[in-house]
This record gives structure tokens, C-alpha cells and sequence, in this order.
């Protein structure tokens, strides 16, 4: 029996999780899958009725499960929490204290959105790239970091980006791998020319190339990356990079393909134990309306079945599904066209569930 810990998390984490497993139900239904799920609080919510982000219960139930299942975390609520104590504190905890160390963050186009991208249909017609971006390591998580005051009275906030050979050379492999997988170009991304840390990034990137001669490896200035993502991002097969660069660059490559809310992601660990969640986040100002798209939470969906729990059929179903939704014009308001149909968060669940029971 496979073990999948639910976190809701906050904002509209509450609406796209149910569909997520009415989705994950419908298809242990179809596939006799053996998979138990269990819930637990983290983020905002775990801070409104324990204090903190991330309680002990949560972070020991995270241990014992197979696979980790977010919808999303944060909110105006608690901007205020001091840093340490502040939802996304929660997530950080998690992907650290499970050594999640590898994200996986595909931006894929499906050609029934094309015209729902923000760029020309030509530009990102039949775009897929898979951005590695190393995930517990970096400024985010570099001591010393905080907020000091000067001999001459004035504050200075200060974080340290450190990367150590072992560090970039676990993420090295997973991008590699990936890119043996895929279309066998793997793209660096650093700041060679300004940043030590880089340095020693390309240097690991560069000793690695060799072990993979099927892969062809070249590097790019992260700032020189994000003008490619929107000049021409199909030149693009899998990009790697660190914590911070990974963080921006993702969030640009997802809204070549129309819609934040498509987008899946996964981060695993060595032995591919994986959090899986959408890319958006828990976007508080529509919670509660089932406004929100919950494709990108039931794709996670998929890439768990697929990366933690080996079930490979069960996640083309979803995926297949997913695609005749788009097929058939059923729409969630962010991603709607004329001629298509609107539907909200309880609607393109049902059309998905429909479609696996078809």
C-alpha cells in the first residue's frame, strides 16, 4: 500500500486539492491502484490552529509517506508573521527536511491554448521544456542571512549564496538524465561573469558532459536565458540552474504556454520520493468563488503516479483526460476563449473525472 499525504495548504489550495483527488480516486478505482491518502496542515493554515508552518505531526506524517501531494501556500493574512514564521517557511521545512533537492518543472503548450499565450502562435506552438532548478541549496537557504544595523545606525538586510561540488553535481545528474530522456540538449544557466558560485557551477556542469555523450551541453547567462524564454523559447529542451534562477526563470517559462494554472511540478528526492504541486500560488483574492484552474494540481497528480509510485498507465489516463477536456472547448475562466465553455473549479473537475470513466 502506496502512501499520499494531502496538505490543502491555503487560499484556493482547498478547491483545486478536492478535484486533485477525486481525480487520484477515480483512476485507483480504474487501475485497482492501492494507494491510501491522509491529510495534514501546513502554511497558513497550520500557523491559524498550531503556530507554526510546519508542525511536528505534518512533518512526521511527510516522513512516512510515499508521496507528497501541495496545493498551495500563503496569503495577505500573514505578511506581517515575522520571516522565521511565515507560511512559506512551511514549504522550505518540508523540501529540506525530506531532502527534495531536484524540481522538475515542465512548461509544456498544449495546442489547444496556443492562443491563450501571451506570444505569437508561431513563437510557442509545440513548446516543451523541462527546467531542473536545484531546490534546498542556494541564497534561499545560505547562513548567514538576516537584517543587521551599522555602526553608523543604518539596517542592512544581507543573504549569503553558497553551492557546494555535491550540490551542483546531484542536480548536474538529474538535468543530464533528463535530457538523455527528452530531445538530448541540456542548457546551464548561471552567472559565470559575475558570481564565484557560478564558476564552480559551469566548472561541475563541464566535468560532468563527458558521462552523457548523448547529451549535448551548453550554458547561458541567466539574465540572456530569460530574454530567450520570450524571444525564442523552443530552442530549449531541458534547462538547469540553482535555487533563485530556477525560481524566476520557471515562473516566466509558464506563461509561454497561456496559463499559470496548467502547470505541474515535482520535487524529489534521491531515491525519487517527490512533493508534487502546481506552480501557482494560493491566490487568495479569488479563494472560495470556484474560480480557480485545478489542471495544474490534478497534472501533479499524474507526475506522482508516475515518478514516486511507478503507476505509468494511471498517469497518461489522467494526462489523455486532461487533453480531451481541452479537446471538447471546457474551459476554467483563465484560460477561456469564445466559442468555448466556462466552467469553475467543480466543473473541470468533473470533466476530467468524466473522461477517465468514459
Amino acid at each position: 500500500m502506496k502512501k499520499v499525504l494531502v496538505l490543502p495548504g491555503d487560499g484556493i489550495g482547498h478547491e483545486i486539492m478536492a478535484e486533485a483527488v477525486r481525480v487520484l480516486d477515480a483512476v485507483k478505482e480504474k487501475f485497482g491502484l492501492a494507494i491510501e491518502t491522509d491529510n495534514a496542515l501546513v502554511g497558513g493554515s497550520a500557523i491559524d490552529a498550531t503556530g507554526v508552518p510546519l508542525p511536528e505531526e505534518t512533518l512526521a506524517k511527510a516522513k512516512e509517506s510515499d508521496a507528497l501531494l501541495l496545493g498551495a501556500v500563503g496569503g495577505p493574512k500573514w505578511d506581517d508573521l515575522d520571516m522565521a514564521v511565515r507560511p512559506e517557511k512551511g514549504l522550505l521545512g518540508l523540501r529540506s527536511n525530506l531532502e527534495l533537492f531536484a524540481n522538475l518543472r515542465p512548461a509544456i503548450l498544449y495546442p489547444q491554448l496556443a492562443d491563450a499565450s501571451s506570444l505569437k502562435p508561431e513563437i510557442v506552438s509545440g513548446l516543451d521544456i523541462l527546467i531542473v532548478r536545484e531546490l534546498t541549496g542556494g541564497i534561499y537557504f545560505g547562513q548567514p542571512r538576516g537584517i543587521r544595523t551599522l555602526e553608523n545606525g543604518e539596517r542592512e538586510g544581507f543573504n549569503t549564496y553558497v553551492y557546494s561540488e555535491s550540490e551542483i553535481e546531484r542536480i548536474g545528474r538529474v538535468a543530464f538524465e533528463a535530457a538523455q530522456k527528452r530531445g538530448g540538449k541540456l542548457c546551464s544557466v548561471d552567472k559565470h561573469n559575475v558570481l564565484e558560485v557560478t564558476v564552480l557551477w559551469r566548472e561541475i556542469m563541464d566535468k560532468l558532459a563527458p558521462e552523457y555523450p548523448d547529451v549535448e551541453l551548453s550554458h547561458m547567462y541567466v539574465d540572456n536565458a530569460a530574454m530567450q524564454l520570450v524571444r525564442a523559447p523552443k530552442q530549449f529542451d531541458v534547462m538547469v540552474t540553482g535555487n533563485m534562477f530556477g525560481d524566476i526563470l520557471s515562473d516566466c517559462a509558464a506563461m509561454l504556454t497561456g496559463s499559470i494554472g496548467m502547470l505541474p511540478s515535482a520535487s524529489l528526492d534521491a531515491n525519487n520520493k517527490g512533493m508534487y504541486e502546481p506552480v501557482h500560488g494560493s491566490a487568495p483574492d479569488i479563494a472560495g468563488q470556484d474560480l480557480a484552474n485545478p489542471l495544474a494540481t490534478i497534472l501533479s497528480v499524474a507526475m506522482m503516479l508516475r515518478y514516486s509510485l511507478g503507476e505509468t498507465e494511471a498517469a497518461d489516463a489522467i494526462e489523455q483526460a486532461v487533453s480531451k477536456v481541452l479537446d471538447a472547448g471546457i474551459r476554467t475562466g483563465d484560460i477561456w476563449s469564445e466559442g468555448c465553455e466556462k466552467v469553475g473549479t467543480r466543473g473541470m473537475g468533473d470533466a476530467v473525472v468524466n473522461m477517465l470513466n468514459s
